[in-house]
């Protein structure tokens, strides 16, 4: 039986992707988006769109009647500008803001969805070192995992009113069309890649096929809820992570970028470019989810 399924942030990398499958195995997708126009390019077929700004919910409420599920993407791209205070603040205010406007509008509907999912990030946790990190660990101080840690707080708030409520928090997604990999990709092509900051770092990454399924899993089993780490089971550290996709792209991995550099060229965000997350995604395996790439090597193979 197809469902109903409400779409934030749709034309983003992710959201993209999952309105694409849904629409394909015959679900009705509606899509809030900034830019109807733009959206419809990208994604055909949805049942309908809707002008979405979240400072203004009044426009929109009515439209989240009598769907069967909300998944919540949208969010000032955390790489998109360098972090002034006032872009921290758009970064913040873009989740806080917009998820709570979602859950107080879905929460007051004669006929609620039964499901919100909602994006989180990985760098939850926080700067970790070497510790392992599953879903029961404390968040982290910095600002990344302050800002989760209030995006996953205004999820849970939809539980009261008898929502099932799910906070994905997202590794770095790998693919060559956008994100970390394509930054990184320029300087190996340039035979002058390697890893960034001190390489002993833990990396969290997830293969875009991978984050895809995990959300069409989580939307399809209604027994789930609660945080889930999405990332592959097997992060590896830094030095890793470069040396693999030195060997699949025939190219040298040995050009470190110290972490002063990147502070130099980024500013703030090196520091989350350099945390240490040895996350894995406990929760995920103990339900039963079958990651398609839980080896890096497969997965950087498979982009290329």
């Amino acid at each position: 039986m197809s469902k109903k399924i409400v779409i934030t942030g749709a034309s983003g990398l992710i959201g993209t992707n999952i309105a694409k499958a849904l629409i394909n195995r015959g679900d009705n997708v509606y899509i809030f988006t900034r830019d109807i126009n733009k959206t419809k390019n990208i994604i055909h077929g949805a049942a309908e769109y809707f002008e979405w700004n979240y400072k203004e919910p009044d426009k929109w409420s009515e439209h989240l009647n009598s769907k069967d599920a909300v998944i919540h993407l949208a969010g000032a791209n955390i790489s998109g500008k360098r972090w002034s205070a006032n872009y921290k603040e758009t970064i913040l205010k873009s989740r806080e803001l917009s998820t709570r406007n979602l859950v107080n509008v879905i929460s007051s509907l004669p006929d609620k969805p039964k499901s919100f999912i909602c994006a989180s990030g990985i760098n939850y946790y926080g700067d970790s070192g070497n510790k392992l990190l599953t879903e029961e660990e404390e968040p982290g101080n910095d600002f990344l995992a302050n800002v989760c840690k209030i995006w996953e707080n205004e999820t849970k708030k939809v539980e009261r009113a008898g929502i099932r409520s799910i906070s994905v928090r997202t590794g770095v997604v790998l693919t060559t069309k956008e994100g970390a990999l394509k930054k990184m990709l320029i300087p190996f092509k340039l035979f002058i890649g390697g890893p960034l900051g001190s390489g002993k770092q833990w990396f969290p990454w997830i293969h875009l096929d991978d984050i895809l399924n995990i959300y069409i899993y989580l939307l399809d089993n209604n027994n789930l809820n609660g945080a889930f780490n999405a990332c592959s089971p097997n992060p590896a550290t830094m030095n890793e992570f470069a040396k693999t996709l030195g060997k699949v792209m025939k190219r040298p991995s040995f050009f470190t970028v110290p972490k002063f550099a990147l502070t130099f060229a980024a500013g703030e965000i090196a520091d989350s470019i350099t945390a240490s997350l040895k996350a894995v995604p406990k929760k995920l395996l103990e339900h039963g989810y079958k990651f398609k790439f839980e080896n890096l090597k497969d997965a950087l193979t498979d982009l290329f």
